[in-house]
């Protein structure tokens, strides 16, 4: 139930975060290039958005599998060996987010204690930044979720992407619509 809610809600955000972006720079160049003004504070919050979706995608790309990996090793190890492996590297992932989540929580501390202000918009410098510390979180919640699923037996390791494979498929895919094609003409 838990994950349903993340998965959603996280889908949605990048979802929302990707179209805000997107609306934000064609506007910014509709009104420089059409105009000749623009928005003061577009590109601040451009790079702010795209930094929310970039640590977002971060734990969305574990949960689907999109992230690259050089794992051609590993894959010729016994599967027990493998998943050892597998189980080892997510602990040590799950070590950086730790790293990561304490220095994120100390910087978002003193910023706010602080009090500054983004410099092209009255918005808290920590509440911009508060990625740092929520992106962190919810990484290390699906590299748990990936650790439990090693441990249980329902993954040998991380769920990678196979540019490779998916090329001589999109190739092979390609192949056969042309051979297709030329059969309905002949």
């Amino acid at each position: 139930m838990f994950s349903r809610i993340i998965n959603g809600l996280e889908e949605a955000i990048i979802s929302l975060l990707m179209a805000s972006m997107t609306l934000l720079v064609f506007i910014e160049v509709v009104l420089r290039f059409g105009f000749g003004t623009g928005l003061m504070w577009a590109q601040e919050l451009t790079l702010h958005l795209s930094a929310w979706m970039v640590l977002f995608g971060a734990s969305y790309g574990v949960k689907v599998g999109s992230h690259i990996g050089v794992d051609a090793f590993v894959n010729i190890l016994p599967a027990k060996i493998h998943r050892a492996v597998s189980a080892f590297a997510v602990v040590c992932c799950l070590i950086y987010c730790g790293l990561f989540m304490k220095g994120a929580w100390v910087y978002l501390a003193k910023m706010h204690m602080i009090g500054i202000e983004l410099e092209d918009m009255p918005i808290p410098k920590w509440i911009a930044h508060s990625i740092l510390f929520i992106g962190m979180v919810l990484l290390a919640w699906r590299l748990l979720q990936l650790l439990w699923d090693i441990i249980a037996g329902r993954a040998d390791g991380f769920k990678l992407t196979d540019e490779a494979k998916e090329s001589m498929h999109l190739a092979q895919e390609s192949l056969q619509a042309a051979a297709a094609e030329g059969g309905e003409t002949a």
